[in-house]
């Protein structure tokens, strides 16, 4: 399995069900498995920079666990942990060493009480430095790498209540939590905005969401939605991020970007055929940044949440997906005019993968996610950044066993910001024991 590139498209729907085969560590034919994984890679642009690259040859080292237990017909949980520890030749930006540790812990259970109810949780635990492995969705709120044990955990419950047997209903609770390692602001008059933020300051927030939907069984085949969800946003680094000539202190702090969002929407999903099944939701959204001090930011928006997949053959699909909403970003655009403070990004999410088995022993997979990210307050404000990610992925199962895999990553940053634009090409090459 590709491990620099996240499986984008993964969250789109969230959990829906338990997938043994999503989780790091993980054999879904197995009750319990375990790997080792060795890799050689080459990273040409280890800082994602946009002036002079620093490239980097390396080896990876990556050992896993993963737990599919069933006590019984009604239960069913799976545990995956996976530790990477990288050595680059060259140290990385901004490390204190030539040393990169990433752990990703994943955890999903389901539960039926009875054939009318059922509960299911799920976590995903991360500390790490690349951009794919510390978002919780499909959106990026960075796209730089950022040095250090940098924390992400997104968890949630779904209670689904099938009242008659056409109508149903599911509640559900998400919790997003991020903690970058990198903090302290530093006052500096020569750049734009009188501070140089940290990502703790810009990044360091709690995310909650509670959404109910009721569901009208329309045809076997087809559910049709309606729902309406409230999600907040709170910044929790209490570090000033920027300048503000409104502000009682002088400074925007990170809590100046809170904001609550309410949402209602339609949707349906619905079953083409065995092979092919699709879902959709789409609707509008109200964001309240409350704590702007120049009352900037509030209003409507569209949003959406598409996604198709089709298993065209056994252990071969396709998955295709759209997302719309406001996500967090890096970028402050602070300044002393009316203009405020860049509050937030509107975010338009495309994303596909292809996964195919050519033989019984050899596999292969395609990913591509293109995001346009544009601006709302401050310097940058209306300014739009583009960026893609595309990932391919041989593998070749040599014994039960023992694999070998091969594999390519380019995330190119398309934007007019200075110092933003950069393009990077990763390749590797590894081999994985796995019992």
């Amino acid at each position: 399995m590709n491990k620099f590139a996240a499986s984008v498209g993964l969250i789109a729907l969230g959990v829906s069900a338990v997938q043994a085969d999503t989780i790091p560590g993980m054999d879904a034919s197995k009750p319990w498995s375990v790997s080792a994984t060795l890799r050689g890679f080459y990273d040409d642009n280890v800082g994602t920079v946009s002036g002079a690259k620093r490239d980097s040859f390396g080896i990876e080292v990556s050992p896993s666990i993963g737990i599919n237990w069933s006590p019984d017909p009604t239960t069913h949980l799976v545990f995956g942990y996976l530790y990477s520890a990288k050595y680059y030749d060259r140290k990385p930006p901004g490390n204190s060493d030539n040393w990169d540790q990433t752990h990703t812990l994943n955890l999903a259970l389901d539960h039926a009480f009875s054939e009318r109810y059922q509960v299911k949780v799920h976590d995903s635990f991360v500390i790490g430095q690349e951009p794919d492995t510390l978002r919780a969705g499909n959106a990026f709120a960075t796209f730089q790498r950022i040095p250090g044990d940098n924390v992400r955990n997104y968890g949630g419950i779904d209670f689904d209540a099938q009242i008659t047997r056409e109508l149903g209903f599911e509640i559900g609770y998400a919790n997003a939590f991020y903690d970058y390692s990198a903090s302290g602001a530093i006052l500096d008059d020569s750049v734009i905005g009188g501070v140089i933020a940290s990502p703790s300051g810009v990044l360091d927030r709690v995310e909650h969401s509670v959404h109910l939907d009721a569901r009208w069984t329309i045809q076997p085949e087809t559910i049709g939605i309606i729902g309406a969800q409230y999600r907040t946003v709170n910044y929790t680094a209490d570090e000033p991020i920027g300048l503000s000539a409104s502000s009682p202190s002088g400074f925007i702090f990170s809590d100046n970007r809170n904001f609550h969002e309410y949402y209602a929407y339609v949707g349906a999903d619905h079953t083409f055929r065995p092979d092919l099944t699709g879902s959709a939701r789409i609707g509008a959204r109200y964001t309240d940044f409350y704590n702007d001090p120049n009352g900037n930011g509030s209003g409507w928006g569209p949003y959406a949440a598409i996604n198709a997949r089709w298993t065209y053959l056994p252990d071969s699909y396709v998955e295709l997906g759209l997302t719309e909403d406001v996500s967090a970003t890096d970028l402050v655009g602070s300044s002393a005019d009316t203009r405020g403070f860049t509050s937030s990004a509107e975010t338009t999410v495309v994303y596909g993968s292809i996964n195919h088995k050519f033989t019984p022993k050899l596999r292969g997979s395609a990913l591509g996610q293109f995001q346009n990210s544009s601006y709302n307050g401050g310097s940058f404000d209306s300014t739009s950044e583009q960026d893609f990610l595309v990932g391919l992925n041989l593998t070749y199962q040599f014994t039960p066993h023992f694999s070998s895999e091969l594999g390519y990553n380019y995330d190119r940053l398309e934007s007019s910001i200075p110092g933003r634009k950069f393009d990077r090409n990763r390749v590797y090459i590894g081999v994985t024991a796995s019992y």
